[in-house]
């Protein structure tokens, strides 16, 4: 095959997964020009060991000097990447390495940037894993315009452009497609083979919910107002000090007609409404200047282009 491409696989504490999973990765790809790239997060069983004992010409591996999460994993990976196409899959077995070349297939056949696996078939608990991951894909398709089944899917198949680019912070390796999208990557997606945890334990919980809510406001954010904070906050403010203006002006005619408004619930929401306004228009005018700073101080463009055509 005459494009190189990279796997990029977060792991922590996975040391009964490593052979089976370099195995399957060798079985599945011995037609490609491939690499591993193994991102160690701060493991403390015997995984340096195993991949050690187990790698070879294919495997590279990066070992933090602490844990990080997945997502900072997936950066450093994706970062020492050097493959036409990248690859991230977990570490755990649950994803299958054979469905690479089908999904690499579909990206070219279809000329799109990143393909994303559906799991079919999933093998996870239905109370504790599907149900919240079913809720969580609904509330992201909704609130970010991006129409995927399963964003919870790590299998995933980028041009190198895309992946390079994706800027992973934090815990957003969830919204992986969303931040593709924001530089005008094409997605499709497609089923893939997903498989019980076998070895090890896994690294999800219920906890991570409250984690996907803040990183959706996050995302739906960068999504419409990275750009143009101040039409977020400036319009919320005016709107907010409108109201407060108008609940006051109400309560000043009271007060010159002879009522009595100095214990009114109303005035204290009044006064708190236009102090509220006034705050939300100056953080949407800070924004705006943090904006500029962060584009012009790196010599960033508010635009990527996709080709240029000179001639015919």
């Amino acid at each position: 095959m005459s494009k190189k491409i990279s796997l990029v696989i977060p792991i922590m504490n996975e040391e009964d997964n490593i052979q089976p999973l370099l195995e399957q990765i060798d079985k599945s790809l011995s037609d490609w020009d491939y690499e591993v790239i193994l991102v160690d997060d701060g493991s403390s069983d015997q995984t340096i060991n195993r991949i050690r004992e187990f790698g070879n010409e294919h495997t590279r591996t990066v070992i933090f000097n602490k844990n990080y999460g997945q997502t900072t994993a997936m950066a450093g990976g994706i970062d020492e990447a050097k493959g036409d196409y990248i690859i991230t899959l977990d570490g755990d077995l649950q994803n299958d390495p054979s469905d690479i070349p089908a999904m690499i297939k579909k990206l070219e056949e279809e000329e799109v940037d990143v393909v994303a696996g559906i799991r079919a078939k999933r093998q996870d608990g239905m109370f504790l894993r599907k149900i919240p991951s079913k809720i969580a894909n609904a509330m992201i398709r909704k609130f970010t315009g991006v129409y995927l089944h399963d964003y919870g899917c790590t299998l995933k198949v980028f041009k190198k452009d895309i992946a390079k680019n994706l800027g992973l912070y934090g815990e957003l390796h969830r919204f992986i497609p969303v931040l593709a999208q924001l530089q005008g990557a094409k997605l499709a997606e497609m089923p893939v083979k997903h498989h019980a945890r076998i070895h090890g334990t896994s690294k999800y919980g219920l906890g991570r919910t409250f984690k996907v809510m803040s990183d959706l406001l996050l995302m739906i954010f960068l999504k419409k107002y990275l750009q143009r904070p101040m039409h977020l906050f400036g319009v919320t403010g005016i709107i907010t000090f409108m109201i407060g203006s108008a609940i006051s002006g109400y309560l000043l005619v009271l007060k010159i007609l002879g009522e009595e408004i100095g214990g009114r619930p109303l005035l204290i929401l009044g006064i708190t409404l236009i102090l509220g306004g006034i705050q939300l228009i100056t953080i949407g005018i800070v924004a705006e200047l943090i904006v500029r700073t962060y584009f012009e101080s790196q010599d960033k463009k508010t635009y990527r282009i996709k080709e240029v055509i000179v001639g015919k």
